[in-house]
């Protein structure tokens, strides 16, 4: 199983939609369109799960096509890379340091 990244989805596009326009592929295992957690807005991707082959096919067939008035761009998921855990804090005002 692969996983794929859909990028630029319009505002207005739902997982169903997402799931409809990859079946036309082959079978999908899961459909998600993220959203923002304080709003429920769409964030403008989602993610699709999808048997090897059909994923490989769905890339060349669909990557820049016209979904609800958007050029869709489709390619394979990365993994997250980890956003480590906070950064330093600052180094002072620089007077007095010596």
């Amino acid at each position: 199983m692969k996983k794929l990244y859909v990028g630029n989805l319009s505002w207005n596009t739902t997982e169903s939609d997402l799931r409809d326009l990859f079946a036309t592929i082959g079978t999908v295992h899961s459909a998600a369109v993220i959203t923002d957690r304080e709003t429920g807005r769409s964030r403008g991707f989602g993610f699709i799960e999808m048997d090897e082959g059909d994923a490989e096919k769905a890339i060349s067939e669909l990557n820049g096509r016209d979904c609800d008035g958007r050029s869709i761009r489709v390619n394979e998921a990365q993994e997250r890379q980890s956003r480590g855990g906070g950064g330093g804090g600052g180094g002072g005002g620089g007077r007095g340091r010596w």
